[in-house]
């Protein structure tokens, strides 16, 4: 991360002024921060793209200052943290900024990963100083437009709450936007020290909760368009199925019906409204053709799992001598463990409205892939991604599910559209979105440890098998000698201060088709690791949490997190009489998160009655924001320890709604405390790391109370 009191070179005048916008209510700031790696969806060629700079502020004679928010707000609090940084160097008043998001265009592109997107839990990190330099950007010129008015130097003019200063005089940034749009970029621009902040790190409210408390923010399924037809999909029941007939006489015939239509993805039933698509669609006669994927069952596949966990995989990680370790160690600890596939369940269903006309295309969709969505709506109807503009609602949720490679609900909605001849918003039911796959992987994991006399591990040996994410994917690239690198990612808190470890993968083809879910591989490592360790540390006779410490290097951030979350628990104070508490720390998206959970067992089911969360996260730019997310995070982890699994037979999914695929409900909600741990490091994500220490916390804690060891997930004490 740059220097505080560094200063960004910005782009040549001539540069600025060809891609800005001069406009006689203000002034459009642009700003240029080069890409790092890209890893673009490229529809002619591969090769890297020039970059545009980036529009990001506009500041209008009225004094309002309009952030364009490049990244998706989907709940992570970013449509307030982001224009907090941009306020942060403008000096504006807070209660003019404005917030829009970006359209899809090149310019909006991430700086790691050369495409608009949102996830990985990056948007704060990576936008940070792009924005700090918009608004400071912004905030020179109408120094200078006012310096010139006033015919005084520049520097002896000052900034506060969207005010102006020199001397006596005085005025609002409104009345020098348009005088500012007119000059020249300065070449580089200051940025404020830390230490001068008065706006980052401030705990600030969410701006955009009104509009969603009231009910007049918008959201993708809230899309209207004149003569819009509302669809939906039949598709097939087994993955890898596909139409072989189809008899819509009478879907046809219920009223409301308009349309029925095949595309690739199924059969579309098109009607005046929702219900009226939902009944046509239960009314269709399609044959289908299931393919291999109707043999498919849970328990075969768990069989075949464990069959590969008994072979060595593709090597991940290895150094010592593993075999030989394990063999001469004192005492030897095995353990199996288990997780399902996982939809991603978001609140608002997924769905895509488009409306094709004589020069392009037009789509509303909650997405959180810009890029990636408007070149599949390009190639699908034979147009260049510019002539398909993509305006992104609020998400009512994502965890992932829309940042899909695949673009399949949105394809799925072009499609429909194409074959209409008119606008068509496509809508998914709950059950489709259960049954629809895109799931977090099925994974199973056998571990083997062998530990000294001083009980420490001397050797480490983890075989995980599970579907790769990247497989068939324009991120296949990443995948190197066999290994995706997210399926390992979090298997390394420990392995440093192990001579001797392996780490091998087996990635197994399945017709069921996965994706990234919230924390991507740490939803499943941090399970396995932490709970493994803990393993160790009662084998070695030694406490949980002096365990770990011995093991975690003096100083590191995972230590640091681990031990403001154990001192604002209490941890080892007498809990009452029925409770226990389990702990677990772990590193995801540049964050270091521990987590300690206070459980009882009551009927035969856990209760989670207290989680304290520590964090360590870097510089924040809203506290608030960071507790909202990690006390989600928590709710989202706890949803699927406790309850959720997507499981097959036949080749059919088992689950459909959230009768049978449930979530947390408020009253299991636990008290959760978030502490913030005080960092000038590197900064992190806050939208994921949440998630992975709560299970093997709870896990962990259920063993301390009832000596059981829970290797599978969802929890059963059964």
């Amino acid at each position: 991360m740059q220097r505080d009191d560094d200063v960004i070179a910005l782009p040549s005048r001539r540069r600025f002024l060809a891609t800005t916008a001069i406009a006689s209510t203000g002034l459009v700031i642009a700003c240029f921060v080069p890409f790092g790696m890209r890893k673009a969806f490229a529809q002619d060629s591969p090769k890297p793209q020039p970059v545009d700079p980036n529009a990001f502020v506009r500041i209008g004679a009225d004094d309002t200052v309009t952030v364009l928010l490049k990244h998706s707000e989907m709940g992570q609090g970013i449509w307030t943290s982001m224009p907090m940084v941009v306020a942060e160097e403008l000096d504006c008043d807070w209660s003019r900024v404005r917030v829009e998001h970006a359209p899809a265009a090149p310019a909006y592109a991430h700086t790691a990963f050369g495409i608009q997107m949102t996830g990985g839990s990056t948007s704060t990190w990576e936008s940070f100083e792009q924005l700090r330099t918009a608004g400071a950007m912004a905030r020179a010129m109408l120094v200078q437009a006012a310096a010139a008015a006033w015919k005084v130097d520049p520097k002896t003019c000052r900034t506060e709450n969207g005010m102006i200063l020199s001397g006596t005089r005085k005025a609002r940034y409104g009345e020098f936007a348009e005088a500012a749009a007119k000059l020249a970029p300065p070449k580089t621009v200051p940025l404020k020290d830390a230490a001068k902040w008065g706006v980052i790190g401030k705990p600030t409210r969410r701006v955009d909760s009104q509009a969603k408390v009231t009910g007049t923010a918008q959201f993708g399924i809230d899309i209207q368009r004149p003569g819009m037809l509302v669809g939906v999909v039949a598709r097939p029941p087994v993955f890898g199925g596909k139409v072989v007939r189809v008899d819509a006489a009478k879907a046809k015939a219920v009223p409301g019906v308009v349309d029925v239509v095949q595309i690739p993805q199924g059969v579309a039933v098109l009607a005046k409204h929702f219900w009226a698509a939902k009944q046509g669609r239960e009314a269709l006669v399609v044959e289908w053709d299931h393919g291999a994927g109707a043999a498919m069952s849970s328990a075969a596949l768990r069989s075949e799992y464990q069959g590969l966990a008994g072979t060595r995989g593709a090597v991940a990680k290895t150094a010592g001598d593993v075999d030989a370790a394990l063999g001469s160690a004192a005492h030897r600890v095995e353990a199996e463990y288990e997780l399902p596939y996982l939809a991603h369940a978001p609140m608002e269903p997924l769905n895509c409205t488009v409306e094709i006309g004589k020069d392009g295309c037009e789509i509303w969709t909650g997405t959180q892939f810009q890029t990636g969505d408007q070149g599949a709506a390009a190639k699908a109807l034979g147009l260049k991604p510019e002539q398909v503009k993509v305006h992104t609602p609020f998400l009512g949720g994502g965890f992932g599910r829309r940042a899909n490679p695949a673009s399949d609900f949105v394809l799925e909605a072009v499609h429909a559209a194409k074959a209409a001849g008119k606008p068509v918003k496509l809508v998914w039911t709950r059950e489709d979105d259960i049954r629809g796959g895109y799931y977090r992987p099925m994974w199973l994991s056998r571990m083997s440890a062998g530990i000294g006399e001083d009980g420490k591990p001397s050797a480490w040996a983890h075989t995980l098998v599970g579907q790769s994410i990247m497989a068939g994917t324009p991120f296949e690239m990443m995948i190197k000698d066999g290994v995706d690198g997210s399926s390992v990612e979090g298997i390394g808190t420990y392995l440093a201060s192990i001579p001797n470890h392996r780490v091998d993968l087996h990635s197994p083809k399945s017709p069921v088709t996965v994706l990234w879910w919230r924390s991507v591989g740490h939803s499943h490592t941090g399970f396995v690791v932490e709970s493994f360790v803990d393993e160790l540390a009662h084998a070695a006779k030694q406490d949980p949490l002096a365990y770990r410490l011995s093991l975690l290097p003096q100083g590191s951030r995972d230590r640091r997190a681990l031990e403001l979350a154990a001192a604002k628990f209490g941890w080892g104070k007498p809990l009452p009489k029925g409770r226990a508490a389990g702990l677990a720390v772990h590193e995801s998206f540049g964050s270091h998160v521990a987590q300690v959970a206070e459980v009882s067992v009551e009927s035969g089911r856990i209760r989670v009655h207290r989680v304290v969360c520590a964090i360590d996260c870097g510089p924040v730019v809203n506290p608030l924001g960071v507790e909202a997310q990690i006390q989600s995070g928590i709710v989202y982890g706890l949803s699927a320890a406790l309850y959720g699994k997507i499981t097959f037979k036949d080749g059919k999914v088992e689950q459909g709604n959230f009768h049978d695929y449930p979530v947390l409900r408020l009253d299991a909600m636990p008290v959760v405390e978030v502490h913030i741990v005080p960092s000038t490091d590197k900064m992190g994500g806050v939208g994921e790391p949440g998630t992975p220490p709560i299970a093997p916390a709870v896990a962990n804690a259920v063993f301390a109370l009832t000596g059981k060891r829970l290797r599978k997930l969802p929890f059963d004490l059964a």
